[in-house]
């Protein structure tokens, strides 16, 4: 029987994902601070008396729980790059990660606005000066946390060594690990803040009742943080169409050929900065589907491109 080599029109579904993401290690260090300094913060919370110190604890806890979940995407998504089971890769873990993250936080900024609630109904004794010194050293794990995320996170794409592996630059393809983990420690900074002004207003001013009230803003800022989470998630495990910048781009270097049309496009992520597509084109004198292909911009992430090439009769 005549075997016919097939290894020119083949290639890996993985996309890289085998290969250790730059965010991974970076996540792991932050990982451990905030989970170190939220331990710290509860315990002094509750033994200080202070809302706004128990809130800010509370909410790196949720960050906690929502960096170890991107950390085990980044982990787990390697690991199963090459399992056959997953069609387009392990890409869309981090984006699973994410929208659990997003369900957690939004758990948490319940509990928070219901634990301020209560202490505006039933004020307790605040011990300011310890309260004031735990926030602080909260803050400064949150700076530090945010600076050893933010050369990765700011950081141009980066293509991995293999001929399908191109990242996307555009904003709403990266890698949505690194920027939710980015995102939670800022969020975190500013809520550290609002304790200590919060304690500081106590403490000189008498105002206790800014405790309780920066209480709910922490909350409040948690339940944005996982909506914004939740929405950006689901739009990648929903296969939500890509950014309009992209398909346009795509749609305009296809049908730079005045005889050819584009009549159905989908693009949809399949990772961070990673694309797929599903084209179909039209044209009286039809160029391959091999043509097509390689007229879309390496630069755009697209790492998987299937073309249907119709002629037209009419």
């Amino acid at each position: 029987m005549h075997t016919t080599n097939l290894e020119p029109w083949t290639h890996e579904h993985s996309f890289g994902q085998e290969e250790a993401r730059p965010g991974e290690r970076r996540t792991k260090i932050v990982v451990l601070l905030t989970a170190a300094m939220m331990v710290g913060e509860i315990i002094a919370g509750v033994s200080f008396g202070s809302m706004a110190l128990l809130a800010d604890g509370l909410h790196m806890a949720s960050h906690a729980v929502a960096l170890g979940l991107a950390l085990f995407a980044y982990v787990y998504a390697r690991r199963h790059a090459h399992d056959p089971r997953f069609s387009f890769g392990t890409g869309k873990v981090n984006a699973l990660g994410g929208f659990t993250g997003a369900l957690l936080l939004a758990v948490f900024a319940a509990f928070m606005a219901w634990e301020s609630v209560l202490r505006f109904m039933e004020p307790v004794t605040i011990l300011f000066d310890q309260a004031i010194w735990v926030a602080t050293l909260g803050l400064a794990v949150n700076v530090v946390s945010a600076v050893v995320l933010k050369s990765q996170h700011h950081g141009p794409g980066h293509a991995h060594g293999h001929a399908h592996h191109h990242h996307d630059h555009h904003t709403h393809g990266g890698d949505h690990n690194l920027r939710s983990a980015y995102l939670h420690v800022v969020a975190d900074a500013l809520t550290s803040v609002a304790a200590i002004v919060a304690l500081l207003a106590g403490k000189f001013f008498g105002l206790g009742w800014m405790d309780p009230a920066m209480g709910l803003v922490g909350s409040a800022l948690v339940a944005t943080w996982a909506w914004t989470l939740l929405r950006e998630s689901a739009r990648v495990l929903l296969d939500h169409q890509a950014p309009g910048p992209i398909v346009s781009e795509i749609r305009s270097v296809l049908e730079s050929h005045a005889d050819d049309r584009v009549t159905d496009l989908h693009v949809w992520s399949v990772g961070p900065g990673i694309w797929a597509t599903n084209i179909a084109v039209v044209a009286h004198e039809p160029r391959s589907p091999e043509d097509y292909k390689a007229a879309i911009p390496a630069d755009l992430g697209v790492v998987h491109a299937t073309v249907e090439v119709h002629r037209c009769v009419t």
